[in-house]
């Protein structure tokens, strides 16, 4: 699949943006990837919600070999190939990887502020064990002038 194909794919869905990844291309929609296009085929974001669609579909999980093993990304499923003929349909089920992926970014975040407070209180710490160590080595090397 080349960039232009998948442009003209995602006519119906709306604007997206396709940049390479791997041996293919991530797809992203308002800075959100929802979809990849690989050698393997078109694979769209999937989470609880919208995976039955696929199973009813038969569509499987973006499978990749390494040596010692086949690794399943059950985040992402094949689209089915039906939906390259129809463009409202696959439009629908791009709606629907998109919001899954939204879905994904939401659970991602700290659930309190106190997590990210913590972090970011232990951040100047560390800065300033290291501005400690070159006023250090600063002093040293000009005689304690600064």
């Amino acid at each position: 699949m080349d960039r232009d194909f998948l442009i003209d794919l995602f006519a119906e869905f709306g604007p997206v943006t396709i940049r390479p990844m791997f041996s293919g291309f991530g797809i992203s929609a308002d800075g959100t990837n929802f979809a990849m296009a690989l050698r393997s085929g078109l694979y769209f974001r999937a989470d609880e919600e919208t995976i039955p669609q696929f199973e009813a579909e038969g569509s499987k999980p973006f499978q990749y070999q390494t040596r010692a093993r086949t690794v399943t990304v059950g985040s992402y499923w094949q689209l089915p190939a039906r939906l390259f003929d129809d463009s409202g349909e696959l439009a629908e089920w791009a709606r629907a990887a998109l919001a899954a992926a939204q879905r994904a970014a939401l659970r991602k975040r700290p659930k309190s502020g106190k997590v990210a407070k913590k972090r970011a209180s232990a951040r100047p710490a560390a800065k300033s064990k290291s501005a400690a160590k070159r006023n250090r080595r600063t002093k040293h090397q000009t005689g304690g002038r600064s």
